[in-house]
């Protein structure tokens, strides 16, 4: 597989640690026979991986390689504020098809979205919850459900009216998203029904499909549930789709500042 940048495999080394000359390479060795490129983002901090400031110009190559590669239509492999994703263009079908085949997954599964800024929610949803509740729960470990709108591809989740929308809490993931200009569907690192991935060589097996494998270094501080996922398209009530990682401050927000009722049903 081409690779968004070169052809050949390039590996952005972490700065400040130490590994010894025979590691590097055999990981240089893998990485040329998969014909992936593995990008390594620097250390991560407290609340997860980033692109310092004294690493500007190696992430901003980080972020041009993988939006590139994006771009030709390409999947490509990046860290969250929950777990490790799956990326490509949700407007590309090509891609979106190549998304589920690479992973296995119940063509009626959906994908969720990923944008960079909460005014391009409104793009791509129609929302009827205040923008004050979006601006609480985002960025952040939460999945918004909302009824999509004409923009979006028809080929994303053509079986349902709703989409998911995620701002991850991840300074990478935000800048990779605001560089594309589109959103990006997002899905779980790993084949259909395994354990979701909080380090890169945990879904190993799929590097060969992948354009760019970025590693922004072990998640930390997150189970991996994944995000949680709230129906917020019917209103004045909210549905749990998925508990996640985030279940107990998001029903607060829902229910104690914005009086939402919980629907129980479905």
């Amino acid at each position: 597989m081409k690779s968004g940048c070169n052809i050949a495999v390039e590996l952005i080394k972490l700065r400040g640690v130490n590994s010894s000359a025979s590691t590097h390479r055999l990981r240089a060795d893998m990485c040329k026979e998969l014909k992936t490129k593995v990008l390594r983002l620097q250390p991560p901090t407290s609340n997860g991986p980033t692109v310092h400031q004294n690493s500007h110009k190696d992430g901003a190559e980080i972020l041009s390689c993988t939006v590139k590669a994006l771009k030709e239509g390409h999947i490509v492999a990046v860290p969250t504020d929950t777990i490790y994703g799956l990326a490509c263009l949700a407007q590309n079908s090509v891609a979106i098809r190549g998304t589920y085949n690479l992973k296995g997954r119940n063509g009626q599964k959906p994908l969720a979205i990923c944008v960079g800024e909460i005014q391009d929610i409104y793009k791509y949803c129609k929302v009827k919850v205040k923008e004050e509740l979006l601006g609480d729960l985002l960025p952040g470990p939460v999945t918004l459900v909302f009824e999509r709108s004409e923009e979006l591809n028809p080929d994303l989740n053509p079986f349902t009216s709703l989409v998911g929308v995620r701002i991850p809490d991840h300074a990478f993931m935000r800048r990779l998203c605001q560089m594309c200009g589109e959103p990006l569907a997002l899905t779980s690192a790993n084949i259909s029904s395994h354990t979701s991935t909080v380090k890169v060589h945990e879904f190993q097996e799929l590097w060969p499909k992948l354009a760019v494998v970025v590693d922004g270094g072990p998640i930390r501080d997150k189970s991996r549930l994944g995000s949680t996922v709230v129906d917020l398209s019917v209103l004045g009530s909210y549905r749990i789709i998925r508990p996640g990682c985030a279940l107990s401050s998001t029903i607060d927000v829902l229910e104690r500042k914005y009086g939402l009722l919980r629907d129980t049903e479905g």
